[in-house]
């Protein structure tokens, strides 16, 4: 077997980063679950669209993909004869959202680190060092 072969088996799929799903990865949406994985309580619309500064129109169809795919959750009522609109994660946008995160956490350190091994994205999110 040639040395490229087994370099190519070896690291077949190696920055494949099969964990940046679509879905998450624009930046609309991104931000958004960013801003409701620090706010677990969830958000109003309003504050919603103040922290990523979108308007009206893009942020209502942003979540409504987000609900759709099972990640964010909505309540509409009304507070003081007012209508109020909460969103806020899943527990499957949670976990859908952290690993997502892990994954881009190993694309960063495979980016930074210069060639060398980078830590597995687990132990990296845990703050558990990586072995030399």
């Amino acid at each position: 077997m040639s040395r490229n072969n087994e370099i190519s088996k070896r690291t077949s799929g190696r920055f494949a980063y099969e964990g940046l799903e679509r879905l998450i990865h624009e930046r609309a949406r991104l931000s958004i679950l960013a801003s409701l994985a620090a706010h677990p309580e969830g958000l109003l619309f309003t504050e919603l669209k103040a922290l990523c500064s979108l308007t009206d129109g893009n942020l209502s169809r942003q979540i409504q993909l987000l609900q759709e795919n099972g990640i964010v959750e909505i309540w509409k009522g009304y507070h003081k004869n007012r209508p109020q609109t909460r969103c806020r994660l899943s527990d499957n946008g949670r976990l859908r959202f952290l690993e997502y995160i892990q994954a881009l956490q190993s694309v960063v350190a495979d980016a930074s680190s210069g060639g060398k091994k980078s830590p597995h994205p687990k132990s990296a999110l845990m703050g558990i060092p990586a072995a030399s």
